[in-house]
């Protein structure tokens, strides 16, 4: 498949993307969005989920999901190219990727949490991204099969999600799929 730019990708149909969507070949990883609320970060999840061509994107909790302007201004048109689906609460997202399998991990400066490139990552893998002001859900943390974390060295206490989430991401699939990175 011929990579797009920025342009292609903002003018492409989605009919023309539904088309072609199943030829990308996707990492065993999927983003789970926790209550993710601002429209630029979501857009900005699928300009992520693009770019480590993750199979899916669940977003989960009363937030808006595309077709969304400002959704398809901060991902560029990429939220045509991959699959996506909306919860009305995580736990069930969680509890469906459960039974396929996959792998719970949550981002989050919690108690239990590992440093994220300490920890052994298993495919398939959901990740976990939480609300920009509370982070993860508690309900979600305890349904996590393990907790990672970015340590912070300034006054700030944690990174903004999606930056958070695209660190972590890259180290889980540099770790789970070493012929890809």
């Amino acid at each position: 498949m011929t990579k797009l730019n920025a342009d292609q990708i903002r003018k492409s149909h989605p009919n023309t993307a539904k088309k072609q969507i199943n030829s990308i070949n996707r990492n065993p990883i999927v983003l789970v969005l926790d209550n993710v609320l601002d429209t630029y970060n979501i857009g900005s999840f699928f300009r992520l989920a693009d770019a480590i061509a993750a199979q899916s994107i669940y977003i989960c909790g009363p937030t808006v999901t595309p077709p969304n302007i400002k959704i398809h201004r901060s991902s560029i048109g990429t939220w045509k190219w991959i699959h996506w689906q909306h919860y009305q609460n995580t736990i069930d997202c969680i509890n469906d990727l459960k039974k396929q399998n996959y792998s719970i991990v949550s981002c989050e400066l919690a108690k239990d949490s590992i440093l994220y490139n300490k920890a052994k990552y298993t495919a398939p893998l959901a990740l976990i991204a939480g609300n920009e002001s509370t982070g993860v859900s508690p309900e979600i943390l305890k349904s996590s099969d393990l907790i990672v974390k970015i340590p912070m060295h300034g006054i700030n206490k944690s990174l903004n999600t999606l930056t958070a989430t695209s660190i972590i991401a890259y180290q889980a699939l540099s770790t789970i799929n070493k012929s890809v990175f």
